[in-house]
């Protein structure tokens, strides 16, 4: 496959970047090693302008092409952090903090995007800016919500984001996108449940928040089988209870959380007023106080056609054309560069992982092999993009 071939040459360091990374994860936006490794190799590599502390521990790099006569910037995100997730497999660069882990292949995303920086650092060989964008707290903490917040897409002038996830089961040399929806809203729900206990044998005597804990359990898979249209996409899964703490008494409380997910707002909203019903109704009906709480956290992932047409053709020259798929099935689970897609026009793509571990598995790892695939991909967008004058 014709994937640039200096990044054959640097292949074995940048995946030393990686497993570096790898070996000292941090989490959210505590990423304070991470995101000074990261802005050290941009300014080794020449980059224009480095800046920290953006959403806390966010480092964004300008890289100006050798010609900028088109004003044009394009903006390629990273994300850097990893899960509070304890690794198993012994290997050479395991995890050295118990209980976090690089269980999603964000290490791998660093490290592809430094190695494309550097390249880019090295070439110039286009005609504006490239934008390297190295996100903190992807996984919950909402990190790329703030960094638009903070006027990161009008600070540096970008008029198209493009994002990039390692995929496992997707064959090593492989991409996948679609226009419009490619992955899920991901929302949150907790409700906490005030019964009245009392003993196990007289349970006419109680209010018993473990028959509303079904009861509503039940309910919310109703409202995907009977509210829903059938060929809709909506999950609610109930993640986590907790009542009581022995055999014979009924407990006064209950608490139960969850996730909600979604692929179109509509469905997003039908959900969230039917769910809030249900609790209400169900508290009502057993005398029983049910405190629902609905927590929007990322919204629906939307590729922009035009952005995936051009990503997915971009894939095509790396890779072949048999190897991209560009009308994969979207999939459930979130992702918070739907905030930088709300912003500007942009595109998200998987990249192959091979036969791995899944993401989240505390025996997964990043697939070192697909390196030079991602880091050729990021470079040849933006050559591609903003290709140079002749």
């Amino acid at each position: 496959m014709p994937t640039i071939n200096r990044f054959a040459d640097l292949h074995d360091e940048i995946a030393e970047w990686r497993r570096d990374i790898h070996a000292h994860p941090e989490l959210m936006f505590d990423l304070h090693r991470t995101a000074g490794v990261v802005a050290e190799k941009l300014k080794s590599f020449g980059v224009d302008e480095v800046i920290e502390g953006i959403a806390q521990t966010g480092v964004v790099g300008v890289i100006r092409g050798r010609t900028n006569d088109s004003n044009r910037a394009i903006g390629l995100r990273a994300d850097m952090d990893a899960l509070p997730i304890q690794e198993v497999r012994d290997l050479p660069h395991k995890s050295t903090t118990d209980g976090k882990m690089h269980a999603c292949g964000h290490d791998g995303h660093t490290a592809m995007l430094l190695g494309a920086a550097r390249y880019l650092c090295e070439t110039r060989n286009f005609d504006g800016t490239a934008i390297v964008i190295f996100q903190p707290a992807e996984e919950g903490g909402g990190g790329g919500r703030v960094m638009v917040e903070e006027g990161m897409m009008e600070r540096f002038g970008i008029q198209q984001v493009y994002g990039m996830h390692n995929a496992p089961g997707v064959p090593v040399g492989a991409f996948t996108t679609r226009p419009g929806s490619i992955m899920a809203s991901a929302d949150f729900f907790t409700i906490n449940i005030s019964g009245r206990g009392g003993h196990a044998a007289r349970p006419h005597e109680c209010v018993d928040p473990a028959i509303i804990v079904a009861q509503i359990i039940q309910s919310f898979q109703s409202i995907v089988s009977r509210n829903t249209d059938p060929v809709e996409s909506l999950v609610i899964s109930t993640t986590h209870i907790e009542m009581g703490d022995t055999n014979n008494v009924i407990p006064t409380t209950a608490f139960m959380e969850g996730t909600i997910r979604t692929l179109k707002p509509e469905i997003r909203d039908l959900a969230e007023a039917r769910m809030t019903q249900v609790c209400d109704h169900i508290g009502l009906a057993n005398d029983a106080t049910v405190d629902f709480k609905y927590t929007r956290l990322y919204p629906v992932t939307a590729n922009h056609p035009e952005e995936t047409a051009f990503a997915a053709s971009v894939a095509r020259e790396i890779v072949g054309q048999d190897n991209v798929a560009d009308n994969t099935p979207p999939v459930m689970g979130g992702e918070d560069f739907s905030f930088m897609l709300e912003a500007r026009p942009g595109a998200f793509v998987f990249i192959g992982q091979g036969d791995t571990a899944g993401l989240h598995n505390r025996e997964y790892d990043f697939n070192d092999e697909i390196i030079p695939i991602g880091c050729s991909y990021w470079a040849k967008l933006v050559e591609t993009a903003m290709p140079a004058a002749a």
